[in-house]
């Protein structure tokens, strides 16, 4: 089993996760919502933390990413900051902080950098948003950018189902990727789209593209945390791999310790004072 250099501890960088493009290194990205979970995380080597608005789903509960609120961003984003040495840190920009208008998309932006000290900011669309982008990267604030099926956008689409499989919306992603390269945006996310619509995507732009089922030509992948973990069982896409099975790890430690609470065995004349 491989695993990244211990010796390189240096910080990852927007500027560095180019040079990894360049190179042709293999970007790795995940994300993380808590202190514990984040250090975690970062001390196995990935290179980028996403802070991602899916807390919405694993955190919180919630059906779509939509409910979340930039306080609460915030708040994980804080907590996640605290725990990285190494990895960028992305923060999701959540849905209704930059969609109104670009004015208020700065003034959110700046709030999310300024409270948690994270590196930079995700925001899901292309030309529509593109306004938007412009003030945020003009504050100096480095932004990733999200094509293909955005979850912000669910109640558009309908489904979940893989996008731009006609010919339209696939030039559109090709089109908003080369903009959001033109303006400023330093990286990529392309969720579930068609491979070979993904590889072309990385060879005509010279910024980072991270897929998540986007499959294995791109420049790196991002999964949810929580799902590769095996912590959440009924969200089981193609793209997804399971590293670990934590959900049963985890229950069965808990129904141990009910056990032995319930027989007394716990704590034993060790474990007191």
């Amino acid at each position: 089993m491989s695993v990244h250099n211990p010796e390189d501890s240096r910080k990852v960088t927007t500027h560095r996760l180019v040079e990894m493009k360049r190179r042709g290194e293999k970007i790795s990205m995940l994300t993380s919502y808590d202190y514990t979970m984040a250090g975690i995380v970062d001390q196995a080597g990935v290179d980028v933390i996403l802070v991602g608005d899916s807390a919405s789903n694993v955190m919180a509960g919630n059906i779509t990413t939509l409910p979340i609120t930039l306080d609460q961003m915030i708040y994980h984003g804080k907590s996640v900051v605290r725990a990285v040495k190494r990895a960028l840190v992305v923060v999701d920009m959540p849905f209704g902080t930059y969609q109104s208008g670009d004015i208020e998309a700065v003034q959110n932006a700046i709030k999310i950098m300024k409270i948690t000290h994270a590196d930079a900011l995700k925001l899901e669309g292309g030309v529509e948003i593109i306004d938007a982008v412009k003030k945020i990267l003009a504050a100096g604030i480095p932004i990733m950018g999200h094509l293909g099926l955005m979850p912000q956008s669910i109640n558009k689409y309908g489904t979940y189902n893989v996008r731009a499989k006609d010919e339209d919306e696939a030039e559109k992603i090709i089109e908003d990727a080369k903009l959001l390269e033109r303006t400023g945006c330093f990286a990529l996310v392309l969720e579930k789209i068609p491979a070979k619509l993904a590889e072309r995507v990385a060879q005509e732009v010279s910024i980072p593209v991270i897929g998540i089922g986007a499959g294995g030509n791109v420049d790196g992948q991002v999964l949810v945390l929580h799902d590769m973990l095996g912590m959440t069982q009924g969200f089981s896409p193609r793209f997804l791999r399971r590293y670990a099975d934590l959900n049963a790890v985890m229950t069965e430690a808990v129904q141990h310790y009910v056990s032995d609470v319930k027989s007394a065995d716990f704590p034993n004349s060790e474990e007191q004072y």
